[in-house]
């Protein structure tokens, strides 16, 4: 995953927490409060209880299922063991608390639970609302029991608009990790054939010449049995990625026996940087400057493709997300083993909000990194602005 999409996943994580802190320290005092008040009765206590299960279980983490069955089964008893034996008294404060936390209950088990779970999970949690007031009177019942099926149902709506939001969510998510997969793929089929095709004739040039009968010194024939054995060993590795990620695209393709997209359709040149200079060139809006380190050296084909999208996917969000940036500036340097490109600019952003809207193209280019074995971020600069950086290794065969 890249660094943005940890980081709005780490941003959710948080956000969540503060509201559910924010929430069970409300219900702490509004239960210590009825407590208080209704401190010699038994019957009001133990709705205190009730509850105080209820409200645990709506901001329960690890455990949730659990806490919401027992919640629901929990509130069902005290309705049937209240309103057969003791009959408390109309109007407790604590049902108000009860009632909320098993809506939030209701909303979180559309929301979160496996389907096999949902239902059942949710017709005990639902009938538990509705039955609240037999506690007192079934007059109370015909009362109340529609305005609280209206809220039952406003629950539910919520829980499976949120859960219809994380669908999407994930169906964006695999669909732009499979097409950035299943690119790469076929990049890399491309980078065999190059390789393979180098392979084949070295081995012709050298049959040539020994029926040829040309003179061969030692040297000269280690020197092409290496260059061979080199081109093989690059072919094998390219292979090795590719049959990875077609497994990985298949697995994430949609339902089984679906084919996946041809491949062949179209190529693309393999290991020029000649397009990434062109792709710089002609990115006006604001002018960007492209810099190679002069030690660059001849970079792998599937690296210097990867740094083409690199670089794509970047000026792309530039011109989305800052488009008051003054100058971009594109580099790509040595670091040790690696590669690293960088693409980085001075603007502001609408609002100062600079992550792309869904991430969904840096989760693909993350995972276009993340294959090759480097390692992608993004996020904004001290000195202000925006920056995409990428590690990508390479090796010396």
């Amino acid at each position: 995953m890249s660094d943005v999409g940890a980081r709005l996943d780490r941003i959710h994580s948080v956000g969540g927490c503060l509201v559910r802190a924010a929430y069970a320290g409300f219900a702490s005092l509004y239960l210590l409060g009825c407590t208080a008040a209704g401190i010699g009765d038994h019957s009001a206590l133990w709705m205190v209880f009730v509850a105080l299960v209820a409200n645990v279980a709506a901001v329960s983490g690890r455990g949730f299922l659990v806490w919401a069955t027992g919640a629901g089964a929990l509130s069902a008893l005290s309705t049937l063991c209240l309103g057969a034996v003791v009959r408390p008294e109309a109007g407790a404060p604590s049902l108000f608390a009860e009632i909320g936390g098993l809506l939030i209950v209701i909303a979180r088990v559309v929301w979160k639970a496996r389907r096999d779970r949902l239902v059942p999970i949710a017709v005990l949690l639902g009938a538990a609302v509705l039955a609240t007031p037999l506690r007192w009177s079934p007059i109370a019942a015909a009362l109340f029991t529609a305005p609280l099926g209206i809220t039952v149902a406003v629950a539910l709506g919520v829980g499976l608009y949120l859960r219809a939001l994380d669908a999407r969510r994930a169906r964006s998510l695999a669909s732009a990790r499979r097409d950035e997969r299943l690119e790469l793929a076929r990049d890399l089929h491309d980078f065999v054939a190059h390789h393979v095709t180098g392979i084949v004739v070295q081995a012709q040039a050298a049959r040539f010449t020994a029926r040829s009968g040309t003179a061969q010194t030692q040297e000269q024939l280690d020197r092409m049995l290496g260059e061979i054995e080199k081109a093989g060993t690059e072919a094998l590795t390219s292979m090795r990625r590719m049959v990875g990620l077609l497994r990985d695209a298949q697995n994430v393709n949609a339902p089984d026996g679906d084919a996946l997209p041809d491949g062949g359709s179209s190529t693309r040149p393999v290991g020029d940087l000649e397009r990434l200079r062109d792709l710089v060139e002609g990115f006006a809006h604001p002018p960007a400057a492209l810099t190679l380190e002069p030690g660059l050296g001849t970079l792998p084909p599937e690296v210097a493709a990867s740094a083409h999208r690199v670089v794509q996917e970047a000026l792309t969000n530039v011109r989305k997300h800052a488009a008051d940036a003054a100058s971009v500036r594109v580099t790509l340097a040595r670091v040790g083993a690696d590669v690293e490109v960088a693409v980085r600019d001075d603007g502001r952003g609408r609002g100062g909000r600079r992550l792309p809207s869904g991430g969904f193209g840096l989760t693909g280019l993350g995972e276009r990194v993340g294959a090759l074995g480097g390692r992608l971020h993004a996020g904004p600069r001290p000195e202000g602005g925006w920056e995409v950086v990428a590690r990508l290794p390479v090796s010396d065969g």
